[in-house]
C-alpha cells in the first residue's frame, strides 16, 4: 500500500488512515497527522459551541436593542441556538467546560457585539463591553430581554 501524503489530499489520506487501522498496519500509520486530527476534532467542536453562542448572544442583543424590528425570524433564531448549544452539550459534556472559561466567554460575546453591530448600524460601542446575563438565563426559554 503507497502511503498518501496528508498535505496533498487530506480526504484520501484520512480513507487510508483508517485502512491501515482496521488492518492492522499500526507500524505505516501516520501518527503525528492522526493525533492533529483528533484534537481538531475537539477543537471543531469548541468553534461550534462558540459560533452558536455568538449569534444567540446577537440575537438576543438585536431583540432587546430593536424592540421595534422583533420578529419571527429573530425568536426562531434564538430558539434554534438555544436548542443547538444544548444538544451540543449534551451530546459532549466536555464542552461544559468552556462555560467556566472567562476568556471563551469574552471571545463569545465580542464576536456577538460584532455581528449585532453589523446586522442593526447600532454602533459596536452602544453594546454592553461584557454579558450581563447568566448562562442560566441565556439558555432560559422564558427569557427575552428587554431594553432597561
Amino acid at each position: 500500500m503507497t502511503t498518501i501524503a496528508y498535505e496533498f489530499d487530506v480526504i484520501a489520506w484520512a480513507q487510508e488512515q483508517a485502512a491501515l487501522l482496521r488492518s492492522g498496519q499500526f507500524n505505516l500509520l501516520d501518527i503525528e497527522h492522526i493525533a492533529d486530527e483528533i484534537e481538531d476534532v475537539g477543537k471543531s467542536e469548541q468553534r461550534e459551541l462558540e459560533n452558536r453562542m455568538a449569534v444567540l448572544l446577537a440575537h438576543l442583543l438585536k431583540w432587546q436593542y430593536q424592540s421595534e424590528r422583533r420578529g419571527n425570524s429573530w425568536r426562531r433564531t434564538i430558539i434554534d441556538q438555544r436548542q443547538g448549544i444544548a444538544r451540543r452539550l449534551l451530546r459532549t459534556p466536555s464542552l461544559k467546560a468552556s462555560l467556566r472559561d472567562l476568556g471563551w466567554w469574552a471571545d463569545a460575546w465580542q464576536d456577538a457585539r460584532q455581528l449585532a453591530s453589523s446586522e442593526t448600524r447600532i454602533d459596536y460601542d452602544c453594546f454592553p463591553e461584557t454579558c450581563s446575563w447568566t448562562f442560566d438565563q441565556i439558555m432560559d426559554s422564558d427569557f427575552w430581554p428587554s431594553h432597561e
